[in-house]
């Protein structure tokens, strides 16, 4: 799987960008036909608190998984993400089967 990451209005470090492969990576082991996933940070100031907002999207043969979720931090708001992603995946793998049989 290849993965794009963006960083909208900021440079993101190699210690962001490996903790994010690494992330995406656990997502292979739970469907390997997995095609690219493009992940886009940005910073939002909403108010006086500035979230971390990040969004994962996934491309799988004949479907593509968005999510997105802000946090106070990058890592807290992927590890959500990675959460939601796993959750569409086994609903994707359903259908599939559903439609073999």
């Amino acid at each position: 799987m290849t993965v794009y990451t963006n960083a909208v209005a900021f440079k993101a470090d190699s210690k962001l960008i490996d903790f994010i492969n690494a992330k995406l990576a656990k997502l292979e082991q739970l469907f390997d036909r997995i095609i690219d996933a493009r992940v886009v940070l940005k910073l939002e100031n909403t108010g006086q608190v500035k979230d971390k907002v990040a969004e994962v999207r996934i491309n799988l043969p004949g479907q593509i998984l968005i999510a997105k979720d802000a946090k106070k931090t990058f890592e807290a708001s992927i590890d959500a993400i990675i959460d939601s992603l796993k959750r569409q995946i086994r609903r994707y793998k359903t259908k599939l089967q559903a439609k073999r049989k």
